[in-house]
């Protein structure tokens, strides 16, 4: 086993353990990968401003993210398929989320499913809804994410049309490998007995579920033909009403779409360019941030995500306005190399870092971190 010390450590065994066609659906762009590499990039170009002769031996990373208590201001993005990273990923993930204290966004596209995660940690996480054409299906995932006492629902916004990742085309992504594929996991041992041996095999919040989705072959075909490009601002108000909770809107990056929401009374957005696996040639989430905190800063609550790789850059995106970060791309690395106890080192790293890097930046809390903390190369 390396030393693991920083989140590329994990990526390095990651790669190595988990077959070549999964580790590319995470480690993967849409079209040329402009905005993909951009997302880590541009935290590059913030600096933080050093400080010193400040008494720093008390350091508080706690904060509030939505109104809860969070030991980090972090959250678990919702990634599908965690359960093909890692056996049972999703229910591993939301147990090193709530022993160490931060939210875990459960996605519609899990392998494990809600009532899964439910019975498995016994503890609330929030829920991402992916807005389909079968509105009854839509209706059914918002009841059965309340009846299981989900505290937040994360609905994506910027899910129009699906963005073409190459890689996933060359590798002939599928639960169901072809041969180059199955040569490939043979040589992951390790990965191939965890999946034998695992109970959750399919996508729990929709084989069995949806209208005419019964087997992974119908699933197949019904996630190609469900992408809905009619979501529109009506929608949210409808989903709303069904919901009756906290809503939180991920896929904003438009000081425009950012005003909407705040005038409909969305508490909280997530500036999110998807990982740039959506929208080719957008620019990076942290860049976009702080026009976006200047214009409804003020009036609502502001996450972040794509990119985040340190406590540094959690550090970055607190002062240029975001209240946390939600972890997508790191969580999977620390996942499929180490499983839970990968993403509790993970989350323990993260905290070190922040640590660090408000000690030497001069603050000792959090809350005191602010837009005079960092500024442009």
């Amino acid at each position: 086993m390396p030393t693991i010390t920083c989140v590329e450590d994990f990526r390095a065994l990651y790669q190595r353990r988990v077959p070549k066609m999964f580790y590319d659906y995470a480690e993967s762009g849409s079209y040329s990968e402009t905005t993909f590499r951009k997302n880590e990039a541009d935290f590059g170009n913030v600096n933080i401003r050093q400080r010193v002769g400040i008494d720093v031996t008390d350091i508080d990373t706690r904060t509030r993210v939505t109104g809860a208590a969070a030991q980090l201001p972090v959250a678990f993005a919702p990634v599908g398929m965690l359960g093909i990273q890692n056996a049972g990923g999703e229910i591993k993930v939301a147990k090193a989320a709530r022993d160490f204290g931060v939210p875990f966004i459960l996605s519609t596209m899990s392998i494990c499913s809600i009532e899964q995660v439910k019975e498995a940690t016994g503890t609330p996480f929030w829920f991402q809804l992916y807005v389909v054409k079968d509105r009854e299906f839509v209706r059914d995932l918002i009841h059965r994410a309340k009846a299981a006492g989900c505290s937040h629902l994360v609905v994506t916004m910027d899910l129009a049309m699906l963005g073409q990742r190459h890689k996933d085309v060359k590798n002939q992504l599928s639960i169901r490998p072809n041969l180059k594929n199955m040569l490939n996991i043979a040589t992951k041992p390790r990965w191939a007995l965890e999946m034998a041996k695992t109970p959750y095999k399919g996508f729990g919040n929709v084989i069995g579920h949806a209208k005419g989705v019964d087997d992974l072959s119908s699933l197949l075909v019904w996630a190609k033909e469900m992408v809905d490009p009619a979501l529109d601002w009506d929608d949210i108000e409808w989903i709303r009403k069904e919901w009756g909770g906290p809503i939180v809107l991920k896929g904003v990056m438009d000081v425009a779409d950012a005003r909407l929401a705040a005038g409909m009374g969305i508490e909280t957005i997530i500036v999110s360019n998807h990982g740039g696996r959506q929208l080719d040639g957008a620019a990076s989430s942290i860049s976009l941030l702080p026009e976006i905190a200047d214009a409804v800063g003020d009036r609502m609550e502001l996450l972040m995500d794509s990119g985040v790789r340190t406590g540094m850059d959690i550090f970055r995106a607190r002062a240029l306005g975001a209240s946390g970060v939600l972890l997508g791309r790191a969580m999977v690395y620390a996942l499929g190399a180490m499983g839970q106890e990968g993403v509790a080192a993970l989350l323990n790293i993260l905290e070190q870092e922040l640590k660090t890097t408000m000690a030497l930046a001069g603050k000792t809390s959090v809350s005191d971190i602010s837009i005079d903390d960092v500024f442009r190369a």
